[in-house]
């Protein structure tokens, strides 16, 4: 059973996408956008029978792309009435860049922040309400684009688990960060730091962890140096600049995530400037 998910196209098996998306009330479209950091690879779901209310744009945590499971909360917002926009990050899924190197995370959140932007305001979107949405790691690189917006640019954001304090057992080493550094960059995209198996960490369902797997974009690699080493700072530079937060926000998170820690949430629920903010927080 598990050969034949990995053989399928997608999770759901052999029926054809736009039969799919249409049997989920959905219209799908993929394309490629262009950027000077490369070309993204790029989905929009939209609701079939519902005038939209609001446009979303969503980020993937970690080794993922908007792809596959991913694409079930896209379906999920389009469903309640949102235009969703998504875009696989720099070195995931079907854009370009080496396989899961995040060095440069303010560029990365540039890249797909250029996209969404390119979105929001055209004609279609410039009028209606429009949300940030990040998961995972796709929270951390989130609220990189909110920094890196006109405040008036987004109506609020959205996040589900996300990576803004490292819990200390994923935390790089600094000696080997250190070790590393002294090959003057070299070392900055080599696979080498240690997998603490991240997604087993984060997702309890053992029928969703075969699904996950069975991605066949999924980067399983280790950690690169440099992906590590940045997102150790970010981390650091998000927990510094809460206070900049002023968007309203809601943010949810497992009390027993054991990839991005619930302090995440916690943190940014209390040091945000934001007057309407809300924090959920979910057993397990």
């Amino acid at each position: 059973m598990a050969g034949e998910a990995a053989a399928a196209a997608n999770f759901w098996g052999d029926m054809p996408e736009e039969d799919y998306y249409r049997s989920q009330g959905v219209r799908n479209t993929k394309s490629y956008f262009d950027t000077p950091n490369g070309k993204l690879f790029t989905q929009s779901f939209l609701p079939l029978d519902k005038k939209v209310k609001a446009s979303v744009y969503m980020t993937h945590g970690y080794g993922s792309d908007t792809g596959w499971l991913f694409q079930k909360i896209c379906i999920n917002f389009s469903n309640w009435g949102y235009a969703v926009f998504a875009a696989d990050l720099l070195g995931h899924g079907r854009s370009e860049g080496l396989r899961c190197y995040l060095g440069d995370m303010e560029k990365v959140a540039a890249t797909s922040l250029s996209f969404f932007k390119h979105v929001r305001n055209s004609d279609e979107y410039k009028n209606l309400p429009a949300f940030l949405f990040g998961e995972s790691m796709g929270g951390a690189a989130t609220m990189l684009m909110y920094f890196q917006s006109d405040p008036e640019t987004w109506t609020g954001l959205i996040f589900s688990a996300p990576l803004f304090v490292m819990p200390e057992n994923m935390k790089p080493s600094k000696v080997r960060l250190f070790v590393y550094g002294l090959l003057f960059g070299l070392a900055d995209t080599w696979a080498t730091m240690p997998d603490n198996k991240m997604v087993g960490k984060a997702i309890k369902d053992p029928e969703k962890l075969k699904i996950i797997a069975s991605n066949p974009r999924r980067y399983t690699g280790p950690p690169r140096v440099g992906t590590m080493r940045e997102l150790a700072r970010v981390c650091q530079y998000i927990q510094d600049n809460f206070s900049k937060v002023r968007a309203p926000f809601l943010t949810v998170h497992g009390t027993s995530d054991g990839v991005t820690c619930p302090t995440s949430s916690k943190l940014l629920y209390e040091k945000a400037s934001s007057v309407d903010k809300t924090l959920k927080l979910y057993d397990g």
